[in-house]
């Protein structure tokens, strides 16, 4: 999410001016944690960072940003339906299907109370998740929801999963890629076609990915193509 920020994500903040963020899933350093709360600490703004294993010093940020954080340690499926409906949520969590759908279905569900859909930003929606899922917590999962899978790493242009090295190979991985119910864009796709809400997918394709989803209104749908069509990313 970090290499999004200058150019992506601060723009949709200063644009739209969210005052209630969710950030789901924090990377190891939690960098983009910071720049959140450095935002909210301007705005006077609230936020909720979901992850039910932290591996940034949770004690310095709260230390530092104690009406500017609220940490919740335990999984998105259980935290969103605790939760009021924020503006603005990043989902950067675990990587599959069925966590990325119900995710998007929790905060559709918390949306639908207040009238109005956010704005969620979610990373790794191209290669090498974006058709194939990957499980942090198996035990999480229901078993008719997961996919066949192997401690494997993946390699480009390959369906299958490396036989040895590879990308992240001490990670649970679906064995095939593509298919029903495979990868965090599948999730996106799936869940566009049932929401009752009105909304536009923007995707940008380097970096793993990037999308947007977003209320569809023709202002917004310009200026968020306009900030990707001039990232240079």
């Amino acid at each position: 999410m970090i290499r999004f920020w200058e150019k992506v994500i601060k723009p949709i903040l200063i644009k739209h001016e969210p005052k209630r963020i969710v950030e789901i899933g924090v990377f190891l350093s939690g960098r983009t944690t910071i720049k959140l709360l450095e935002y909210c600490k301007v705005v006077n703004g609230k936020l909720t960072v979901i992850d039910p294993i932290p591996y940034f010093n949770t004690h310095t940020f709260q230390t530092f940003f104690p009406k500017e954080l609220v940490l919740l340690v335990k999984s998105s499926i259980e935290s969103l339906p605790t939760i009021e409906s924020a503006d603005v949520y990043l989902i950067d969590g675990d990587h599959n299907w069925y966590t990325v759908y119900q995710e998007l279905s929790a905060i559709e569900e918390a949306a639908k109370s207040r009238g109005k859909f956010p704005i969620i930003i979610l990373h790794d929606i191209e290669w090498p998740y974006g058709r194939r899922d990957s499980y942090y917590f198996p035990d999480l999962i229901p078993s008719d929801s997961q996919l066949p899978y192997a401690k494997k790493g993946i390699v480009p242009n390959s369906i299958y999963l490396a036989k040895t090295g590879g990308l992240n190979s001490d990670q649970n991985h679906a064995i095939h890629e593509y298919g029903a119910q495979n990868g965090v864009l599948t999730a996106i796709e799936d869940f566009l076609k049932v929401t009752s809400f009105s909304l536009t997918f923007h995707r940008l394709y380097t970096n793993n990915g990037l999308g947007i989803l977003m209320p569809s209104n023709e202002d917004d749908d310009r200026m968020i193509q306009y900030i990707i069509d001039t990232a240079g990313l």
